[in-house]
């Protein structure tokens, strides 16, 4: 039973007497509790709702376009409230987080249908018999999934989740169902690593195409580890074997099933000291927000957006300034150059924000905070205005990670702000727009 927040003016639902605060009970009589049953049951051409009233209950049969909505509105976007994690896990950046930042940072959600509905990852651990069958009975597909291992002693290690060890069981029945799976993998060093790595590697590949492709991430490490598990970083020479096992594998998947179905996060190479691959390599990047692929796709952007540079006033006297991550920052910074090579009046700086906050094991600009480039920024020369990612905000676009405004950071700095997206011909604009 969910309560109906509002219903849209003119819309069938409101013709049809439904009212804001009535409750939905079924949809021809299948019981409705949350966004995807609602989706999937109100898909026919007669759909009959069951509504309670105060006292009455009663039901209202409504005839429409196969698959158009009838005008209901809820009050959040699940129509119940996000799943929230059930495990402990060994390397969860949230418990890494230090005392004092926003309540909402602190909250793990774990729930698959935020997996299909917008692109998170879920462990399946909170899962019972009926939400599988719901998702097999719904097809819904493409479900996102962290597996980590799929050895069973193992995972149930990691996560710390007595559950945990029935993922691959889970998964293959998923694959019986025809549903689409792309899955990731964090690497926690002398943990999952190694042979451990090889056979989750062999065990999903096994589920191709049904597993369609697969992540292999390093652990995010911050300095607030304090009565975790002791989990150390991987060194440059252990990426390097890292990168190679992994994309030995991924070769034969290609020579076998025509995908290579795994991909290493542009993470490892970059702190292997290993030039990226170019953007086919990441067959369609499947697993951009992962981290796998980012520098290339960028690379891809810009190079298209420079062949229609003069659609910029290139005569115009710029002086402007980007800051970064230390992972980004050689590759921002060769792009800044051939930038300036196009535009004989641009002069940019480059600066590299060090992440004192979180501390310098955390080298992506998504977790700089505006404290940090404050502090590292004060007294540089920034030109006109200061080019910073996107991504270093919440999604609103409104906070950094500390809470400081992007307002208070231009004050501070006496400087014109100017955000990009992860994107190589929306940082061309960023530059060089007036």
């Amino acid at each position: 039973m969910v309560e109906i927040y509002d219903v849209i003016s003119g819309s069938a639902a409101d013709n049809a007497g439904i009212l804001r605060g009535d409750f939905l009970i079924s949809i021809n009589g299948h019981p409705i509790k949350d966004v995807l049953d609602y989706s999937f049951y109100i898909t026919d051409r007669t759909v009959t709702l069951k509504i309670h009233r105060g006292s009455d209950l009663f039901d209202v049969t409504i005839k429409k376009r196969e698959y158009s909505d009838i005008g209901l509105e809820f009050k959040t976007f699940l129509m119940d409230e996000k799943q929230s994690c059930h495990n402990k896990c060994v390397f969860c950046f949230i418990d890494q987080l230090p005392p004092g930042m926003r309540e909402t940072l602190y909250f793990k959600d774990d729930d698959a249908r935020l997996s299909f509905l917008q692109g998170n990852y879920a462990t399946l651990t909170n899962m019972d018999e009926a939400e599988i069958e719901r998702i097999i009975l719904m097809k819904t597909s493409p479900i996102n999934i962290s597996v980590h291992t799929t050895d069973p002693a193992l995972r149930v290690k990691m996560l710390n989740n007595r559950y945990a060890g029935d993922v691959y069981e889970i998964m293959k029945r998923f694959a019986r169902a025809n549903i689409t799976m792309n899955c990731q993998i964090v690497l926690c060093r002398d943990l999952n690593d190694g042979a451990k790595l090889m056979k989750t590697m062999n065990d999903l590949a096994l589920l191709y195409p049904h597993v369609a492709s697969v992540s292999v991430v390093p652990a995010g490490l911050t300095r607030y580890r304090e009565g975790l598990y002791p989990l150390e970083s991987y060194s440059a020479d252990e990426c390097k074997v890292i990168i190679k096992a992994v994309e030995e594998f991924a070769k034969k998947c290609r020579s076998e099933h025509g995908s290579r179905i795994f991909f290493c996060a542009d993470e490892l190479y970059i702190k292997a000291g290993m030039p990226i691959h170019a953007g086919r390599w990441y067959e369609g990047y499947p697993q951009l927000e992962n981290g796998v692929g980012l520098i290339a796709s960028m690379r891809d952007e810009f190079d298209r957006a420079l062949r229609n540079i003069d659609k910029y006033d290139l005569n115009r006297r710029r002086i402007v300034s980007v800051a970064t991550g230390e992972a980004a920052y050689d590759f921002i910074v060769g792009l800044v150059s051939e930038l300036e090579e196009r535009c004989y009046n641009l002069r940019c700086s480059v600066y590299k924000i060090e992440n004192h906050f979180f501390g310098p094991e955390i080298t992506v600009a998504g977790l700089i905070t505006g404290s940090d480039i404050k502090n590292q920024l004060t007294g540089k020369r920034l030109g006109k205005k200061l080019i910073l990612p996107a991504v270093m905000l919440r999604a609103d676009g409104d906070l950094f990670l500390d809470n400081m405004r992007p307002a208070e950071l231009e004050w501070a700095l006496d400087v014109e702000i100017t955000f990009a997206e992860n994107n190589g011909e929306d940082f061309i604009r960023a530059i060089l727009s007036d």
